[in-house]
């Protein structure tokens, strides 16, 4: 007999007990407990980045990006190889982070859609009502304005994007003009609130700003990395032949709504031409990198500011990113689709209480699990406790081997400024990825073997060799979006 634990429903139960080959009858299936977390509530450090992909760390062997930092927060802790966005959106990201459901749940469907909704509270309000100090610095991004929200003791923030130099802030309700580099001064009011007397817990959010365009670096940056050669991406010149007609359009004719409403009787090419020369020193992606470069200071600092305060060992030090970003991969440079380097996000998490130093963990972990991971740690009960949207990473981190998710739900919903990318529903597995466009009937879905072509080249949905494959994915689509109760 198979006990699988799982966090989904009983029809995810039930496929994925057939694909690993029992039974429903032959198989147990029981929630997952989570493990104990003994001793007093921990200090929690939160740091997310706006765009940074997956790779974009020496300890991911970036071919020339150095990030000391975020090396030693690795090697003292928990890497996760296999971390994802439910969404590759920064507005909707944000709120699953927080929130630790699915868009469709917390309502934050595209950017500058709102802050989540009432009937999804947000962890650190959760920790704040159950004794912890809260601050928020940084890039929230949900709705527009600058203003304090509820939940937190300590906020520092900015209107939207807001700007690299020389920004507008928002303390505690009053705005004023800073003088400086964004990553640095997010970094010194950080540094000031973790300095101050306190007898309780706390919990600190550091949202950066970097690294999202315009890619700004910091001046000591401006010239790291010159006359770096960087390789062509292996799918730069992917002539999309068996891909779906809209993502060939919008290559051809651009993907927001003037570009779109001028092209919309032109037709749509079978393949694409080849693409302008690969620009191997091209200034625009050697920012991008060198906007990273700030933020792995800026985590030094605070891992510095810990260790002297001898409160790093009692603090959960956590770094990751809202979504990943293509840099010419499939001839684009933006997040939103479903390839993996939009999808996959850095995730390093320090806690000695229970992670071993310099480990990994290769499961599939969510933007969902970090809110009900955080609320374990403090042992606060989730006011938002379906499994089947998030759950906890602690056994994880535990080195322990529970059955795990191995299969989740990505959504992107169009925006109406974007109209040439549309709603996208997917299904990733541990080896599969399926997407299906609901809006677009008459346009192709898109299937890719991830083993044998893991830089995703070969679509191979209209491939007769795979249509029960493709059934099986469509199945598997469909359960998810019932489990999450998709509206």
């Amino acid at each position: 007999m198979k006990r699988l634990r799982m966090i989904m429903g009983p029809w995810v139960l039930l496929a994925i007990a057939v694909s690993i080959g029992c039974d429903q009858e032959d198989c147990v299936f029981d929630e997952p407990d989570g493990g104990a977390n003994p001793g007093p509530p921990p200090n929690i450090v939160f740091v997310l980045m706006d765009d940074a992909r997956w790779d974009g760390m020496s300890n991911m062997n970036h071919p020339y990006l150095e990030t000391p930092n975020l090396d030693r927060l690795a090697d003292q802790g928990v890497k996760f190889t296999n971390a994802f966005v439910t969404t590759s959106l920064c507005s909707p990201s944000r709120a699953t982070f927080l929130t630790g459901v699915y868009a469709h749940i917390h309502g934050t469907r595209e950017n500058g859609g709102g802050d989540p909704g009432p009937q999804t509270p947000i962890f650190p309000a959760q920790l704040q009502a159950a004794g912890y100090e809260t601050a928020f610095i940084g890039k929230w991004h949900m709705s527009h304005s600058s203003d304090p929200r509820e939940g937190f003791d300590y906020w520092l923030s900015f209107s939207g994007q807001g700007q690299y130099i020389n920004p507008t802030l928002n303390e505690n309700g009053l705005e004023f003009k800073a003088e400086g580099y964004m990553t640095d001064l997010l970094t010194e009011y950080a540094l000031n609130w973790l300095a101050q007397p306190r007898d309780k817990p706390f919990c600190l959010l550091l949202w950066h700003k970097a690294t999202h365009a315009p890619f700004t670096p910091a001046p000591r940056h401006q010239d790291l990395y010159a006359g770096q050669i960087m390789p062509e991406p292996a799918t730069y010149s992917d002539p999309m032949a068996d891909e779906p007609d809209w993502l060939r359009r919008s290559v051809v004719y651009g993907e927001i709504s003037t570009d779109v409403n001028d092209h919309i009787n032109d037709p749509t090419p079978e393949t694409l031409e080849p693409p302008l020369p690969w620009t191997t020193d091209w200034e625009m992606r050697l920012n991008y990198h060198r906007t990273i470069v700030a933020v792995d200071d800026s985590v030094g600092r605070i891992l510095d500011f810990l260790t002297a305060s001898d409160q790093l060992n009692s603090t959960a030090v956590v770094y990751s990113s809202d979504n990943g970003y293509l840099l010419g991969e499939h001839r684009r440079w933006d997040k939103r689709i479903i390839f993996e380097e939009s999808i996959r996000i850095p995730l390093l998490m320090r806690y000695p209480r229970l992670a071993q130093a310099g480990s990994t963990v290769d499961k599939m972990v969510l933007s969902n699990d970090l809110a009900p991971t955080f609320l374990e740690m403090a042992g606060v009960s989730a006011q938002n406790p379906d499994p089947a949207q998030g759950r906890s990473v602690l056994p994880l981190l535990k080195g322990e081997a529970p059955e795990w998710r191995t299969a989740f739900l990505y959504e992107y919903f169009m925006e109406g400024w974007v109209p040439g990318l549309p709603t996208v529903l997917s299904v990733r597995t541990e080896n599969w990825k399926y997407a299906s466009y609901p809006d677009l009937p008459n346009d192709i879905p898109q299937l890719f073997d991830l083993t044998n072509d893991p830089i995703e080249l070969h679509n191979l949905a209209l491939d007769p060799a795979y249509a029960e494959r493709m059934e099986t994915m469509d199945k598997a689509l469909n359960v998810l979006l019932s489990d999450t109760n998709y509206q």
